[in-house]
């Protein structure tokens, strides 16, 4: 009801789809538009690509086109849907042609398909269209397929959305015709087309792509629909194969008839085994056989499912029409002799019941009818081992369980003066309950045994015989027998459930704990870190984490002081896990001398490492339940792994484009600073040697200073990149000395005299003035470098402000211009290495003063910001923390500690 009712405000999105260009989408998509507008419907052509093809551009006749948005763009006009333009119109139905395409900077989404989204949740009807290549999910297969990678794709989450897919389909050979033709592409780029993308192999593999894609979505819709109409029945309109896995000697033997069914038809398949409380009991020999079987169904191809209930038959036909499977698939042994007597099997009760089902049976094959006495043998063995662990266990059970009767029979002696016997009975049945909760299916059925004994002795007449004196007493005893067995069953069964229920939550919360810290860091030694001190704790043994070198080389981690860490793991065994991608050692069948287990962590395309376990405990690491957690921990740690990889290898492209981006300006910035003053010094330099013997002296004199002044301005370059090279080094060492902030400032002045001799200066610095901490020199930079920046944006004639006020704990100056001012927004990239305010201004400079000043002092633990005066001009300021007491000056001149 909730997804109807979001989808009553919303429009109807319907994609016309097809395998690639030439189809006929926009041809079908503009039929049924006509189609609606012949019904009354209001219909708008928002856009649409005719791409010069007649037969389209004469169905564009009648309609209402909108005008298309234009956005320049790097000097050309681009023509866009315009978005606000159909919002505004708001018609019944927009048609937006290509769903993938990639607006124009400028526009308000970056996507069409973004677009059409806002106009569905308008409430708009939307025709739209897009090839299969479009789709994310499918972006790099077609990439592989074709050698073409599509940039311009659209998530599948808004195909899947869509009210309706319309596929456009036509065959291959028709549509290389229409190429040929010219219908599609001009015949110069046809001809182009034909031999790249458009090979037939490249457009019977779109076409089948687009066909599956297209019967995917209409199965998803079938499944919505079944649920929504309570329909349990299974529709065999896709094939679907389930296999039924069981603890039979043949349970593979099942997994591999299904995979060759499936592989026959074609079709998806699962395998489903039922956890049930009898089959919690199992030994753990079979338990291994279902877990093997399981992992068979993987390495086939198929999809592995645990489920848990009481009755087989029912869990396996309940989940069979709930994905809607087609087929059946089970394994039945043969019934012969006494067997035939025994209750149905649950591979019988399955053919009984699957009334719209097609089930296929195994029968067991020669080479597998051996294997029950195997099994028993097995079993034997088995329970041989557990016997003198579990006696003293049971036997505890089965003495609570007569001491539990022998206080209901104490308690009901009090009860008899007062009550009937058949109130006296419900004592007993409430201690088969507590025997049964506390110790399970055998004590339980002792203890009711015992209580109807103890009753017919202690208070049926004649008492203190096993007599009856009235045979209907005989019923009252059978009664309460079946009643008992009955109570003891279902909370045996209670009781199993829950452990079973308790055990799965203390796995699910061992993985939460595992996967919550492995997403809380990112460097590779953290990470494995974790995974072995959970590993190590979960499976109680020790761990480690062996991880390749460069040339795939199985290596020791670089350390080992890691809780739970293993430090005698064997590297050859390690290296055969790593290149096979297969378990090994402890408990396997591949170097099973081997000390300890390992398996391989799996990545997305390959092993990325080993994790090798040395159990305390190898019985209970190899119980089948402990190795499926197994293999879920290691495939958690190797996504984790491999995720830091990739973000390593992110962050270290990020540095290499932005290192690349660094060398690029700088070369780009000095090229330009050097060759200016270089000319200058050149031309002045060419023409003293060539003709400065005829030359005035004052014109002499002048070609001197421009040589001068231009090499300075060169020192100043070099000094600045020198400069920054060695603060982003971390080689500058700071020379703090207490000095007055007036001197810092009349010696940055003096340094700019030349400058700064255009401008007047304002100076306000109060007497009183706390000294500071600095490095002198490095401050005075700053203050050269912020009146030298102000002079060259200011003009000749205007005033430079320079301030200082002390708080109680820093000193704050600020350096102030009357020039054009920050372009808005530019206020904290101005201090970004080689970025100018006004690139375009003739101003010189390569953009790296106003990052030394920030470095300068934030390295003296100070801040330094720039802002807009509301009067004009630009202002820069920049703080100092004042830390401990400045030192005083004694009469005698010398500098002493305040206290």
């Amino acid at each position: 009801m909730q997804r109807e009712e979001r989808e009553a405000k919303r429009g109807e999105l319907r994609i016309f789809f097809g395998a690639c260009a030439g189809v006929g989408k926009t041809y079908a998509m503009l039929s049924a538009a006509r189609e609606q507008k012949a019904e009354g419907v209001d219909v708008v052509i928002g856009l649409v690509e005719t791409h010069g093809r007649k037969e389209t551009t004469a169905l564009l006749e009648g309609f209402e086109i909108l005008p298309r948005r234009s956005l320049p763009y790097r000097g050309v006009e681009l023509q866009e849907f315009d978005l606000d333009a159909a919002l505004a119109r708001r018609p019944a139905l927009v048609v937006v042609d290509e769903l993938a395409h990639t607006n124009a900077p400028g526009s308000r989404h970056a996507k069409r398909w973004q677009d059409v989204e806002e106009l569905v949740d308008a409430g708009i009807d939307v025709y739209t269209a897009m090839n299969v290549q479009h789709l994310e999910s499918l972006n790099d297969i077609v990439g592989k397929i074709t050698g073409v990678r599509v940039l311009e794709t659209v998530p599948d989450k808004v195909f899947d959305g869509a009210h309706e897919i319309e596929l456009v389909d036509l065959p291959p050979d028709e549509l290389i015709a229409r190429l040929n033709e010219g219908k599609v592409y001009m015949p110069e780029a046809a001809e182009s087309a034909v031999r790249n993308f458009f090979r037939k192999g490249n457009l019977i593999a779109l076409r089948e792509m687009a066909l599956r894609r297209t019967a995917e979505r209409v199965d998803a819709q079938m499944r919505v629909y079944r649920e929504d109409q309570g329909i349990r029945a299974a529709w065999p309109v896709a094939e679907r194969i389930l296999v039924c896995v069981g603890p039979g000697p043949y349970a593979e033997q099942v997994v591999r008839a299904g995979s060759r069914i499936a592989a026959r038809v074609g079709a998806e398949w699962l395998a489903v085994y039922v956890e049930t409380p009898r089959l919690e009991r199992l030994a753990p020999a079979e338990r291994d056989r279902i877990l093997r079987a399981l992992r068979l169904t993987e390495e086939l191809g198929g999809e592995s499912i645990t489920l848990g209930g009481g009755d087989v038959a029912q869990e396996i036909l309940a989940y069979a029409r709930t994905r809607n499977a087609t087929r059946v698939v089970v394994g039945r042994r043969s019934r012969h002799g006494w067997r035939a007597w025994l209750p149905l099997s649950a591979a019988d009760r399955i053919l009984n019941a699957a009334t719209d089902l097609e089930v296929h049976v195994v029968g067991e094959e020669a080479g597998v009818a051996a294997a029950p006495a195997r099994l028993l043998l097995e079993r034997s063995r088995e329970y041989l081992r557990l016997r003198d662990a579990q006696r003293r266990e049971r036997w505890k059970g089965y003495a609570w369980g007569a001491v539990t009767v022998a206080a209901c029979t104490g308690l009901a002696a009090l009860m008899d003066p007062y009550f009937e016997l058949a109130n006296l009975i419900m004592v007993y049945l409430l201690g088969v309950l507590v025997v049964a909760m506390r110790f399970g299916r055998g004590p339980s059925v002792f203890a009711v045994v015992l209580s109807v004994a103890a009753f017919d002795f202690c208070f049926v007449p004649p008492q203190w015989t096993f007599a009856v004196s009235d045979t209907q007493y005989l019923v009252t005893f059978g009664v309460m027998l079946a009643v008992g067995l009955v109570i003891s069953g279902l909370t045996a069964n209670v009781r199993t459930r829950a452990r079973i229920a308790a055990y799965r939550e203390r796995r699910s919360a061992a993985l939460y704990a595992m996967s919550r810290e492995l997403a809380a860091v990112e460097k590779l030694e953290e990470l494995v870190r974790i995974a072995v001190k959970h590993v190590a704790e979960i499976f109680e043994c020790q761990a480690v984490v062996l991880l390749p070198d460069a040339q795939g080389r199985i290596r020791w981690p670089a350390g080992q002081s890691q809780s739970g860490s293993l430090h005698g793991a064997d590297l050859s065994v390690a290296q055969w896990v790593f290149d096979h991608r297969e378990r090994a050692g402890l408990g396997t069948d591949t170097l099973p001398a081997a000390q300890a287990h390992y398996l391989p962590l799996a990545g997305a395309a390959d092993a990325i490492g080993v994790l090798a376990l040395l159990p305390a405990n190898p019985r209970r690491l190899f119980v089948p339940e402990q190795q499926r957690l197994l293999e879920t921990f290691a495939s958690q740690v190797a996504l984790a792994i491999e995720r830091a990889r990739f973000a390593a290898l992110a962050h270290r492209s990020e540095l290499d484009a932005q290192s690349e981006r660094l060398r690029s300006a700088l070369l780009s910035s000095i090229s330009h600073d050097l060759r200016t003053p270089l000319a200058s010094i050149v031309g002045s330099a060419s023409s003293l040697a060539e003709r400065g013997d005829a030359m005035a002296p004052h014109a002499r004199a002048e070609l001197a200073r421009t040589i001068h002044d231009e090499a300075r301005r060169m020192i100043r370059l070099v000094e600045n990149v020198l400069q920054m090279a060695r603060l982003q080094a971390g080689k500058v060492e700071l020379n703090r000395q207490w000095q007055p902030l007036e001197e810092i400032v009349d010696g940055a002045i003096r340094q700019l005299g030349p400058a700064l001799a255009h401008h007047k200066l304002d100076v306000r610095t109060p007497r009183d003035l706390p000294m500071v901490h600095v490095d002198g020199v490095l401050i005075g930079q700053v203050l050269a470098n912020l009146l030298h920046n102000a002079a060259k944006y200011a003009p000749r004639g205007s005033t430079i402000s320079v301030a200082a006020a002390a708080a109680p704990d820093e000193i704050a100056v600020w350096v102030s211009d009357e020039g054009p001012g920050l372009p808005p927004g530019e206020e904290e990239r101005v201090f970004d290495k080689f970025h100018r305010a006004a690139p375009e201004s003739a101003q010189s400079g390569v953009g790296l003063g106003l990052t030394i000043c920030q470095a300068i002092v934030e390295l003296h633990g100070g801040t330094i910001t720039a802002e807009n005066l509301p009067a004009g001009g630009a202002v820069f300021r920049f703080t100092l923390p004042l830390g401990e007491s400045p030192p005083a000056v004694a009469d005698d001149g010398r500098v002493r500690r305040a206290a």
